[in-house]
């Protein structure tokens, strides 16, 4: 597997985006449970369902692209990535107190832990795959450059604490439902959703700055504009997910409405008012 997709990143980006699109689209319309789900996420954001093609073709260009920001050499994943926000970047890492990233399903997720690598080292949070020959192409694709991957075990966390406090950057997905234990319930576009608590406990064992990275997709084959803005205050879970949502509401087409963000896990409890949706 690994092979192949190394081959398919000698692809043009902007046909490995129209293949995706396609297949985004083809999921959409033989997977009932995909599309009632994608619906019923947009339905608790008072998005429209009209936004819904948009939104299947956004998840399809997401993994259309994998192959190309993963194994293309880092010059050419550069000349791609756009970045304004540079200043806000740079501040946070004068701190010297570490800087915690959070990175929700949103855009080219991949591309903002990959073009940081590029410029300095960064330790990435992920759950490995049960199939061996994904967790060889994963483990190829995240220990790259100045990337190092921790999984999400208790020692993967401790190998983010140690990143942190060298005053290295770390990143996670806060929007990635957690395990019993892992998480509490807060509000996400209204209705609860257990929501990790992992980056407050980094954060506050470390003092990290914590900034949240968001790699907004362009047109076809034209890259990513990668956005950083620095959380004001805790990383508390009812803060993360307001600040998600600004994110979310600036380019809604490029969320993951598919993921189940809203599942509650064994051990999680009751969420508030009755149960999650």
């Amino acid at each position: 597997m690994l092979r192949s997709f190394r081959l398919l990143a000698r692809l043009p980006l902007g046909l490995l985006q129209a293949l995706g699109a396609g297949l985004g689209l083809l999921v959409y319309l033989v997977s009932p449970a995909y599309r009632r789900k994608l619906l019923r996420n947009l339905e608790i954001a008072g998005l429209p369902r009209e936004l819904r093609w948009s939104c299947a073709r956004h998840a399809g260009r997401m993994v259309g692209e994998l192959p190309w920001i993963w194994f293309r050499p880092r010059a050419a994943l550069t000349r791609r990535v756009r970045c304004d926000d540079q200043p806000v970047l740079e501040a946070a890492e004068r701190e010297g107190r570490g800087v915690l990233f959070m990175t929700p399903h949103l855009g080219a997720f991949e591309v903002a832990a990959r073009w940081y690598a590029t410029r300095a080292p960064i330790t990435v949070l992920f759950k490995p795959p049960r199939q061996a020959a994904l967790a060889q192409v994963l483990a190829a694709a995240r220990n790259a450059d100045d990337m190092q991957s921790a999984p999400t075990t208790l020692a993967g966390v401790r190998a983010l604490l140690r990143a942190l406090r060298r005053g290295e950057a770390v990143g996670l997905l806060p929007d990635q439902v957690p395990g019993e234990g892992e998480g509490q319930w807060a509000p996400f576009f209204g209705a609860p959703a257990w929501t990790m608590t992992l980056p407050l406990r980094l954060a506050q064992a470390s003092g990290a700055v914590v900034v949240l990275a968001v790699g907004e997709r362009l047109g076809a084959g034209k890259g990513w504009h990668i956005h950083f803005e620095r959380l004001a205050g805790a990383p508390t879970p009812e803060a993360l997910n307001a600040a998600m949502e600004r994110c979310i509401l600036r380019i809604p087409a490029q969320y993951l409405w598919g993921y189940n963000r809203y599942k509650r896990p064994p051990g999680a409890g009751e969420p508030p008012g009755g149960a999650a949706p």
